[in-house]
């Protein structure tokens, strides 16, 4: 087991309210426990949003292409504070003003380790230039590229198996924010909204990406 897999997790039920703390590694075990994690989008000038493709040997969803970064806070930990450690981790970034967009609820399991994501995810908004210094961990990270998120969007629905499970809903909250901006810091970005009616703002369950 991985020293990251040894790390306290926040449970919490459907509603955000904590209920408790077990280890990352626990929290994935079938059927998962739910538990509290961020998801950061780190957006360029442009509009455009860098993905990561998750190093193999990440123990869940190796090699799919899913956001800037991921993690979860530890009992007590902040969502900044958190979120700029795992920057600075896994992308060599950082620190990054953060803004958080929307949250939702999901449950994937992964058909090749057998374990579970069952998280309540904070989505957050990140502005940075894409000529600014990255040194991505390749224990975490397989590769980088800049894409439009509305480009992202519709190869999701056509692709679904290449990107991590939780990317669709995180996309969503990025294209509608819901607006919970006001709880971290940082202004907002200017927000594209697609085309259909806006992302809803309850907690959604959706293991199909």
């Amino acid at each position: 087991m991985t020293t990251r897999e040894k790390h306290l997790v926040e449970l919490v039920d459907d509603a955000g309210r904590p209920q408790g703390e077990t280890t990352v590694a626990a929290a994935h075990q079938p059927p998962g426990q739910l538990h509290r994690a961020f998801s950061v989008l780190l957006v360029d000038p442009d509009g455009r949003v860098l993905l990561q493709r998750r190093a193999p040997v990440k123990t869940r969803f190796p090699l799919r292409w899913a956001n800037s970064c991921c993690g979860h806070p530890t009992p007590g930990e902040s969502l900044v504070e958190a979120a700029n450690r795992r920057l600075r981790e896994e992308l060599g970034a950082g620190p990054v003003e953060l803004t958080e967009v929307g949250v939702y609820v999901y449950y994937a399991e992964d058909p090749v380790t057998g374990r579970v994501e069952f998280e309540y995810d904070h989505v957050l908004r990140g502005e940075f230039r894409p000529d600014d210094p990255l040194l991505p961990d390749p224990d975490e990270v397989a590769e980088l590229r800049w894409v439009d998120p509305l480009s992202l969007a519709a190869d999701l629905d056509a692709d679904p198996r290449a990107y991590a499970p939780w990317l669709g809903g995180v996309v969503n909250r990025l294209l509608a924010p819901s607006g919970s901006a006001a709880s971290l810091p940082g202004p907002p970005g200017p927000a594209v909204t697609p085309p259909g009616p806006p992302a809803n703002d309850a907690s959604e369950r959706s293991g199909g990406r």
